[in-house]
């Protein structure tokens, strides 16, 4: 399937998860990616399995300065982006509100929601220059149907949820499509901070049973929303949020 045949793409957190999922999917589909993380060995070690059509870059996406050097690379060696998907994200441990300290609490704002806008100001620009562009921010369920003990990462994620709205408003004139992907709980490097308690196959029975569909998400699945939105066939969606939860917001 070539349905990304010739665009280039940044994916950031593209190191592992759901980001290298992603990256995975758009190369398959055609597009050249920059693998953006904040470990450049994991993005290079995706990087090395898709061949060279994947670009492993290093990048603090809560730095301005890392996010500018970041986007003039992916333009000198493979061009302008088409598509961006915001996808590294941190979290606190699940525990009680008051007992996230305040530098906690900035980092997980700063690489949720900062992150977007420091993207926006690099790469906007250059999309509005060819009148067209796909941003795609992944949010999370806790955006949508929030549960205690995650409060300031729902929040975070609640923040990106109204951003990516109003941007695809703000944007589409220019004929750029911002779209929102939240998912539920992956078997991913965060997942123990998610529940909060140890990662054993009990806990984990307690977590699913709250998805009607009875499963985690798995990477794969994000990424098939992810090549789909990306694509021709998405060309009059915006500010859409698309849960990938197996029904855990209802």
């Amino acid at each position: 399937m070539s349905v990304l045949a010739g665009k280039i793409a940044i994916v950031t957190g593209a190191g592992s998860g759901f980001g290298a999922a992603i990256a995975r999917a758009y190369v398959a589909a055609g597009a050249k990616v920059v693998l953006a993380d904040l470990r450049l060995d994991a993005a290079q070690a995706v990087a090395a399995e898709l061949g060279d059509n994947a670009l492993a870059l290093a990048c603090d996406v809560s730095r301005a300065a890392d996010v500018q050097a970041m986007v003039r690379e992916c333009v000198e060696r493979l061009g302008v982006p088409d598509i961006v998907v915001n996808n590294a994200g941190t979290t606190h441990r699940n525990q009680s509100m008051l007992e996230v300290d305040e530098v906690t609490f900035d980092r997980v704002f700063a690489v949720n929601v900062k992150s977007i806008y420091h993207m926006t100001c690099a790469v906007v620009p250059l999309m509005k220059e060819r009148k067209e562009g796909v941003i795609l921010n992944v949010g999370s369920v806790g955006g949508i149907r929030p549960r205690p003990g995650l409060t300031w990462y729902n929040s975070s994620k609640g923040a990106v949820k109204v951003m990516t709205k109003s941007m695809a408003v703000e944007l589409a004139p220019d004929g750029i499509r911002v779209n929102l992907i939240s998912p539920v709980m992956a078997p991913t490097a965060l997942l123990q901070d998610f529940m909060g308690v140890p990662d054993t196959a009990e806990n984990r029975a307690r977590f699913v049973s709250t998805i009607p569909l009875g499963r985690m998400c798995d990477p794969v699945d994000v990424a098939n929303v992810a090549l789909f939105l990306a694509s021709p066939q998405a060309c009059f969606l915006t500010g859409v949020e698309m849960p990938v939860d197996g029904g855990r917001s209802i």
